[in-house]
């Protein structure tokens, strides 16, 4: 290996002042790099190094165009890509002791044919403390300080927004749940009083041909509550009477208990004229009872129906949302993501009563590529700071459409707004408007680097009170040093 370097191809001092990291060093140093350093070239589709072996070089790109991956979970991410002569990667922290035997933090492939130049990493990072020895204090000690208060304080704004999302998922879940719990302890008793009534017919002496007769009767009473109109509260009442009526004129005691249900089905007088027909008089209360029950039981199947799902509806919108068994990178429509977003915040939007979700979709949008999950963190982002900014209620309004070549989303919110000193200072990193304790001031920084680092796109903010709105910009195709 060392034969190989020693006839690679080197960098004239002159040739590295072209690089923007050397520009300004002088002579000596740049010969000294001239002299150690050398030029590789990898091939397209070929690794350069990978994630986790020792991190033994400090690369520049000189041509062509690399990406950077890293692996979450079982899953390789691509995190950066670009073409820009000059870019470097590898050991790029070397003048830190010691780094020289850390492995390398992510992987690096050469997307096309790529020429770099290469330096080892434990002789370049001992010349450049030699050479900067105030330098490299001020950056290690700023390197690990960042590094320390920026992986605290963003776990915590990940677990705040993860706990936030949780609670409201669980109250929105918890909802149709309680209703199926209630429906099957009320379905098991309506089978229970079902069953008693169909022995006591069974064993009375009722016709065969009057018992089949009561059965198509309640077999055309549940067909009729699919089909049954929906009546207005005043409808109801009056129905509702009429029908106790004709349960009082037949001698019924709990015309009250019986009404409403064969109400709700659809069932009138003269239905019911029909189930009086059918059987003796001293068994009519038990076959209304029955049918009646049959009724209930079927109204709570209904409900239960619709429970369960409504709890595979806010799954399915949970998944959507995490983007579980889904490509870190894919073709995507943004109002699903914004879509499965809402329906976290729903029980914070509703919680106050006083906030109005408009959405203002254009229908037409193409599908963009994207990082889903990660554009979901950033809806999250600017929904929770859009209700946390109205208090006292107003409207929150999500708009797509497009601009000019761009996937234009807004989210606006009517609240008391940002000051234009501001601004400009919001999407710093620790930058927050919210009380002390209520934000981290990374959830903007992490919104913002999504956007602009990892789709190419762009984030602004146009703001006064009564009217903000946070403009996001996503590119129709993926830009080549992106993915």
């Amino acid at each position: 290996m060392s034969e190989q370097i020693a006839e690679a191809v080197r960098l004239s001092p002159s040739e590295l002042r072209t690089l923007f990291l050397f520009e300004s060093l002088e002579d000596d140093q740049l010969a000294w790099l001239s002299e150690n350093g050398y030029c590789q070239t990898w091939s397209g589709g070929q690794s350069v190094y990978n994630e986790g072996e020792p991190a033994t070089c400090f690369f520049i790109l000189l041509s062509g165009t690399l990406s950077m991956h890293r692996r979450v979970e079982n899953t390789e991410v691509e995190t950066a890509r670009t073409n820009q002569r000059g870019v470097y990667a590898g050991a790029t922290q070397s003048f830190v002791k010691g780094l020289a035997e850390q492995p390398y933090w992510a992987s690096v492939r050469a997307v096309t044919d790529c020429d770099f130049w290469v330096i080892a990493a434990m002789e370049f990072g001992e010349k450049f403390r030699e050479w900067f020895p105030m330098a490299v204090h001020l950056l290690e000690g700023m390197t690990v300080g960042f590094r320390s208060s920026q992986a605290i304080i963003g776990q915590r704004e990940r677990l705040l927004s993860l706990g936030r999302l949780s609670a409201g998922l669980t109250h929105e879940l918890n909802n149709p749940a309680a209703a199926a719990v209630r429906a099957t302890a009320s379905l098991r008793e309506r089978v229970s009083k079902m069953r008693g009534k169909l022995a006591h017919l069974a064993t009375a002496d009722v016709d065969p041909k009057a018992l089949v007769a009561l059965t198509d009767l309640q077999e055309a009473a549940v067909e009729k509550m699919a089909k049954a109109e929906k009546l207005t509260p005043m409808e109801v009442g009056e129905a509702e009477d009429q029908l106790s009526d004709w349960l009082d004129d037949h001698g019924l005691d709990d015309a009250w208990d019986l009404a409403p249900t064969l109400v709700a089905a659809g069932v009138d007088t003269d239905w019911l004229d029909e189930v009086a027909e059918s059987v003796p008089a001293t068994l009519l209360a038990d076959a209304l009872h029955w049918v009646t029950y049959a009724l209930e039981t079927e109204q709570l199947m209904l409900e239960i129906e619709d429970s369960t799902h409504r709890i595979s509806a806010l799954v399915g919108a949970a998944k959507q949302y995490s983007q579980m068994d889904r490509a870190a990178h894919q073709d995507i429509d943004v109002r699903d993501g914004l879509n499965s977003t809402l329906v976290m915040f729903k029980h914070k939007i509703n919680e106050s009563g006083k906030i109005t979700l408009v959405k203002d979709y254009d229908e037409s949008l193409p599908m963009i590529p994207a990082h889903p999950a990660e554009l979901n963190q950033v809806w999250t982002n600017l929904i929770d700071n859009a209700i946390h900014a109205m208090p006292d209620g107003g409207t929150l309004t999500i708009r797509t459409s497009q601009d000019d070549g761009w996937v234009l989303v807004e989210i606006c919110d009517t609240g008391i707004g940002i000051p234009e000193e501001m601004q400009q200072k919001i999407f710093e990193p620790f930058f927050t408007t919210k009380p002390v304790g209520e934000g981290t001031g990374l959830g903007l920084d992490i919104s913002y680097r999504v956007i602009t680092q990892r789709h190419g796109g762009d984030l602004r903010v146009r703001s006064h009170p009564g009217d903000t709105r946070f403009q996001v910009r996503l590119p129709l195709t993926e830009p080549p040093s992106f993915g």
